[in-house]
């Protein structure tokens, strides 16, 4: 089954011609267009009135023709989504519609109806060709022969009819001449029929009393005994087949001049409600009321398969014209499904050799002797026998499904081909690898469950369908072991890469299994394993499942998972010799798609598929398959993408800029994975867009790309848009780097006032912030002079400041404090003009303390030198690997709008001629560019735009800017390293684990970890682990006297030195701790001390979610430990409760009894259980006592000498119970069905009981009332949540 649907019942289905749509009608008179690959409902169209029993696609067109019961056919466009037009005419229900085969050419439209007629439409005119009458009851079905002119009609007057159309073909192409007269008709040039108004509508109306002569009755086939339902036409051949109320279908031969019945197929138990032939094999598919599909073999005329659905009535089929698919609609929805899986059976081969079956051919296809277009040359091996009950038979299902090669024996060819006929059978075929068509052996035959698995030279394993145990056997089928499976539920053996292991498939995991010495190797998660196919050198293993992709190594340690939206059909590893890619590339196949997967868990599409393939083997840039049909065929593919990642991913840089400068990789996709992966250098390699160059080349620090950009960008936008923005960012990263002389230019481009003069500050430039005070003063900044005079230490501009900008008294204090007595005195007269007092103003400001005020002075650089000093370092490899190759025409290019140079000596002298002014007013490096005489106070062009500062003759030629940009370009040829990041910030980038979280002290991110992972809400209980990870994690280390302490972090991955940005920090809960804390709580529960029990095991359930685990193995057990503690915290609450209830025989027996139910150590068990069954025995509960009584004596503690005493009495209370055998109370207890414990009322929850489950501790809860509330168990998480579950690792 493919898909399956829920909705009213099912009268009409037809697939879409192409796409995987398929289009239901249903009884309630809504037409549903499903997309039955992803199963979504795409549209649905509503405006027929009561029940639609037919709908069909065009076949070319976006058409869809429907007919229901108001007797109207409608013609749908599902493009636009309404109802192009209604075609009337029907005088009843309207069982079928269906578009002509051919309908570019005949645009008719065939219907059958209750109104014992059926009618030819064309849609184009929307007008009724021609009414079919002849039957004499309601007309069930009608169809169109798919090449001849036929039309087969079925009736409840228990005929089918053939119809010949030859006639109206004839009158739709013959041209003017044959339609004349024919009322409605069209001549070529346009105009009507030659006929008068009052004969054409003579005419309509003896066509609507006694038909026309266009279409005339060929045979009328008789045989059934009561109403036929349906009746179709075979594809190819001149068959038909018809289904009746008598429960049976016949088949019908054909010649030119009559038709007989050729045969009856009996079987179904009731009406039989449709039939159609296979599209692509000889059977007949019928269904029926009496809820089954039955599948009929035409040549044999017997059946073959039947499908049975419990409660459901079959109504219609309906085949897909070129899949191998079927629909059926019944009383609750409608199901799409294929009779047999289409996977060809194949295995590889030793060296270039595949094994496969087509039909009941097994082939060797040898890709060595591969001459011109093909994929190599096929070699017949054996035929094969079919086995099992339809050995007679072509039957469904009964081709092979698996093929497993002997790769350890190098002698001669062994093949396994296994089937599931008969619930699983396997065939061994052994052959010489010399003359693979010669002596060939087989015979050998078994039974097993899925495929069979060779561990070594003579020796093979199959699992046993009824006890699941691996079966292993030797080449002359003889068993000579069997090993249990270590896990319960394994329903499938796969290779496991090396001799004598297995992978086998239990539920949803997969394990690596060792059958000599019974170990299990790896053990890993992967849902609906499908296959498994091993890299040629057999270190990774790639898992097929339903709708992913796990890859792991031999070990069967995971390297890396992908999920798909659509179902994996197979995969194969690249086995290309050179390149890199052997072993390493993994390309798997989805039904229209090629794609890849590398073990990094990088995955990309290859290209699309019209049909789906089923890759067999990669090399380079072809991919060898088979197809559905068993034939193998090549198909190219571009692989380069996934080898640039796979390159970048190995390091192989100098690989990865060869493919950079040669290859094809462009797109916004390779971008990103560049950025994503560190490489925003190579990213510049393929991007020409400014903004986003920009970007790139600030990720990687490369300031002079970003300049280059940010010029671009200025001149695009113009120096007034977001070009401001991008100064802004480049100077960020300049001054990040340390290069204050791009900062310089940056803000000056920003004009942004205040951080350029803070940066001439900075660089000790008191000349260049001497100009800035002269700027700010053309611009009547005030806040601009007096920040400018305090940088510089110029009291005597301050005070003038406070004196313009009318802060008298403030400047009086200033002027006061700075010795500047003629200026004060000439201040008091001001304010005491206005009436103002200075009196009592210098008392504010403390002089002579530490506090007093003291005249700031500029700092003293450290260094007077073109730029900071830098730590240089090496380029990265990428960038070096590009400088060096000699292919200069990849090379980033200087930008075209580049001025020339201006001359300038050096770089340093073209920064300082920007702002340099002499007392002459003369600049250093051309004077025609940098007039900064005394005059205007000007600065040039680079000050050009900062603000209206009032003067005409500032100069606008920007040429000096792209000048100085030109000489520091050199100066920049070095990347500095990048800024380390603290140790806390790491750790919360590199792990998702609340513990972590905590110990870089993110309370608040790690309780949010905690409450999406475990739903924890009532954070009081994990208050102390929370604060023990965050102590633990750092150590305090005294400085230099008189500092404070270092506080220095603890990493748990620096043993091999720094890891950097990679670091995770030290945790105080270990694995240990909590393996001390449970062995604390057996102790406790072992002598009866069931408070302290419970809060050891309370502990350890809040300590469980930040202890970080080491491996899989340290995850698995924890998660095994909040079971134990959950079920021993349930255990001692039940105790308490049986305490509490002493006196209630009724509460205390069934306490008793669900607590021999909690999942407790044997030894634990063996209290409970003699507890359970003296409380049983004491309140003559006798059946229940019984049951206890055989429990413990099955237990294997039971047979030692310490319990003997217990022994005897455990038998004594079986046989006395098993002689009274009743029970004294009616118990809420089923001692043989399966049920959990409600943590909260401690009553059984049995399967199907509603219930609601703690996320963490799986605590299950009855009924709905918990659901919200805090758990009993654990005391933090919420019940009843759906989240991830516990996270154990980073």
């Amino acid at each position: 089954t493919k898909f399956e649907s829920k909705s009213a019942r099912v009268k009409g289905l037809a697939f879409h011609p192409v796409r995987p749509w398929i289009c239901a009608s249903l009884h309630n008179g809504v037409i549903q267009l499903w997309d039955y690959r992803v199963g979504t409902v795409i549209d649905r169209f509503e405006e027929h009135d009561g029940p639609v029993r037919g709908v069909d696609f065009h076949l070319h067109e976006p058409l869809i023709v429907t007919g229901g019961d108001d007797y109207k056919i409608k013609v749908w466009d599902y493009k636009l989504r309404r109802c192009l037009f209604t075609l009337l005419g029907h005088l009843d229900y309207i069982r079928t519609v269906q578009f002509h085969p051919n309908a570019t050419q005949f645009p008719w439209i065939l219907s059958a109806s209750d109104d014992q007629t059926l009618r030819l439409w064309d849609f184009q005119k929307r007008s009724c060709l021609s009414v079919l009458t002849g039957h004499n009851h309601y007309v069930m079905c009608a169809s169109f022969h798919p090449s001849e002119d036929l039309i087969v009609s079925a009736s409840l007057d228990q005929t089918v009819r053939v119809w010949d159309t030859a006639g109206l073909r004839k009158k739709q192409l013959g041209g003017p001449g044959l339609d004349e007269g024919y009322p409605g008709m069209m001549d070529v040039n346009g105009n009507r029929g030659g006929t008068s108004a009052a004969a054409a509508t003579a005419l309509n109306v003896q066509a609507e009393l006694f038909g026309t002569n266009d279409v005339v009755v060929k045979y009328v086939l008789e045989g059934h005994d009561r109403g036929v339902n349906w009746a179709a036409f075979h594809p190819t051949l001149p068959l038909l087949a018809s289904a009746a109320d008598d429960r049976q279908v016949k088949l019908w031969r054909m010649s030119e001049t009559k038709a007989w019945e050729v045969d009856t197929l009996r079987g179904h138990a009731n009406n039989v409600s449709c039939c159609l032939f296979h599209p692509k094999q000889e059977l007949v598919v019928s269904n029926s009321e009496d809820r089954s599909i039955r599948v009929w073999d035409v040549s044999k005329r017997v059946g073959v398969q039947t499908f049975r659905r419990e409660g459901d009535r079959f109504w219609i089929l309906a085949a897909h014209r070129s899949q191998n698919l079927l629909a059926a609609g019944h009383d609750s929805g409608m199901i799409v499904f294929k009779l047999e899986r289409e996977r060809p059976a194949s295995a590889h081969g030793p060296g270039d050799k595949l094994y496969y079956v087509r039909g009941r051919e097994l082939f060797c296809h040898d890709y060595s002797r591969a001459t011109g277009g093909s994929s190599g040359v096929d070699v017949p091996i054996a035929s094969l026998r079919r086995v099992g009950q339809q050995a007679q038979t072509d039957g469904i299902g009964s081709g092979p499904r698996f093929l497993s090669y002997n790769m350890h024996n190098p002698t001669e060819g062994n093949i396994l081909v296994c089937s599931e006929v008969d619930g699983g059978c396997y065939e061994l075929i052994t052959f010489s690898l010399t003359n693979a068509g010669g002596s060939v052996t087989d015979g050998k035959r078994g039974s097993c469950l899925g495929p069979g698995v060779f561990l070594g030279r003579n020796r093979f394993a199959v699992l046993d369908r009824h006890k699941r145990e691996i079966v292993v056997k030797n080449l002359n089928n003889e068993t000579t072991k069997r090993v249990a499976a270590p896990v319960p539920n394994v329903d499938c053996l796969y290779d496991g890469g090396a001799s004598g292991r297995i992978i086998l498939r239990s539920d949803d995991r997969a394990v690596l299994f060792e059958v000599q010495s019974r170990r299990v190797i790896g053990e890993l998660t992967a849902p609906k394993i499908k296959n498994v196919v091993w890299s040629p050198d057999g270190s990774k293993v790639a898992l097929l499942c339903k709708y992913g992709v796990v890859i792991a190594n031999r070990q069967l340690e995971q390297l890396c998972s992908i999920s798909d939206t659509v179902r994996i059909k197979s995969g194969a590893w690249d086995v290309s010799p050179s390149g890199g890619t052997n072993s390493n590339l993994f390309v798997y196949t989805t039904l229209h798609h090629v794609k890849y997967c590398l073990p990094t868990g990088d995955t990309g599409t290859i290209r699309t598929l019209d049909n789906p393939i089923y890759a067999t083997r990669v090399v380079k840039d072809s991919l060898f398959c088979l197809d559905r049909e068993a034939r193998s065929r090549v198909i190219s593919i571009d692989t380069t993408e996934a080898r640039f990642k796979l390159a970048l991913a190995n390091k192989k840089y100098g690989q990865v800029m060869h493919m950079v400068k040669h290859s094809r990789l462009c797109g916004r996709a390779i971008v990103a994975y560049l950025q994503s992966k560190g490489f925003p250098e190579v990213a510049l390699h393929f991007v020409r867009d400014p903004q986003t160059r920009f970007r790139l080349a600030l990720a990687c620090g490369n300031i002079e790309a970003a300049m280059e950009s940010a010029f671009s960008l200025e001149q695009q936008q113009g120096a007034d848009g977001k070009a401001r923005d991008v100064w802004g960012e480049l100077g960020s990263e300049a001054l990040r780097q340390g290069n204050h002389q791009v900062v310089e230019m940056s803000y000056q481009r920003k004009k942004d006032f205040d951080r350029l003069s803070f940066l001439y500050m900075l660089t000790g430039d008191n000349e260049k912030l001497r100009k800035m005070l002269k700027i700010s003063n053309m611009r009547n900044d005030i806040m601009g002079r007096y920040h400018n005079a305090l940088l510089l230490g110029d009291a005597a501009e301050r005070v003038a400041v406070l004196e313009a900008s009318g802060n008298l008294p403030l400047a009086y204090i200033s002027a006061k404090l700075h010795g500047l007595d003629d200026v004060a005195e000439r201040i008091k007269v001001a304010i005491e003009t206005q009436e103002g007092s200075v009196e009592g103003l210098l008392e504010k400001v403390p002089v002579g303390t530490k506090k007093g005020g003291r005249l700031l002075q500029p700092p003293t650089p450290i260094v007077r030198a073109s730029n900071w000093p830098t730590h240089e370092i090496k380029k990265t490899t990428l960038e070096d690997l590009s400088a060096a190759d000699a292919g200069d025409e990849y090379e980033e290019e200087a930008p075209a709008s580049a001025p020339a140079d201006t001359g300038a000596a050096d770089g340093a002298a073209a920064w300082d001629d920007d702002f340099g002014m002499d007392d002459g007013g003369a600049g250093i490096g051309g004077d025609d560019d940098f007039d900064l005489g005394d005059d205007d106070m000007g600065w040039g062009d680079d000050l050009d735009g900062l603000g209206d500062i009032g003067g005409d003759d500032v100069a606008s030629d920007q040429v000096d800017d792209m000048a100085a940009f030109n000489e520091i370009s050199g100066d920049v040829g070095f990347q500095m390293p990048p800024a380390g990041r603290p140790a806390a910030a790491c750790w919360v980038a590199n792990s998702s684990h609340a513990a972590h979280h905590m110990a870089a002290g993110g309370a608040s991110s790690a309780m949010q970890l905690l409450h999406r992972q475990i739903a924890a809400s009532d954070f009081s209980k994990l208050k102390g682990p929370m604060l023990g990870c965050y102590l633990g994690s750092t150590v305090s280390l005294p400085g230099v006297p008189g500092s404070g302490s270092m506080i220095v972090p603890l990493m748990r991955n620096d043993a091999a030195g720094h890891p950097g940005n990679d670091s995770l920090p030290r945790t105080s809960l270990t694995m240990k701790s909590l393996v001390t804390g449970v062995r604390m709580g057996y102790k406790y529960f072992q002598t009866g001390k069931f408070t302290e029990a419970k809060n050891a095991f309370t502990e350890v359930l809040s300590q469980i979610p930040l202890t970080v685990s080491e491996n899989r193995n340290q995850a698995n057990e924890m998660k095994e430990m909040v079971s134990i503690c959950r079920e021993y915290i349930t255990a001692i609450r039940i105790k308490e409760a049986i305490t509490a209830a002493g006196s209630d025989p009724v509460r205390s027996t069934e306490l008793s009894a669900y607590f021999t139910h909690c999942n407790l150590q044997p030894v634990h068990l063996l209290l409970a259980l003699r507890s359970a069954m003296g409380t049983a025995f004491k309140h003559k509960n006798f059946i229940v006592a019984a049951s206890f009584a055989r429990r413990l004596l099955e237990l294997p503690d039971m047979r030692s000498e310490r319990n003997a005493d217990l022994r005897m009495k455990a038998t004594k209370v079986l046989q006395r119970s098993e002689q009274m055998a009743r029970n004294e109370h009616t118990l809420n207890y089923k001692e043989n069905a399966a049920f959990s414990i409600d943590c909260k009322d401690l009553v059984p929850v049995y399967t199907g009981d509603e219930s609601v489950k703690c996320s963490y501790s799986g605590s299950v809860y009855k009924g709905t009332s918990m659901k919200g509330q805090v758990d009993v168990t654990d005391g933090f998480s919420t019940v009843g949540v759906e989240t991830i579950g516990l996270v154990t690792g980073k």
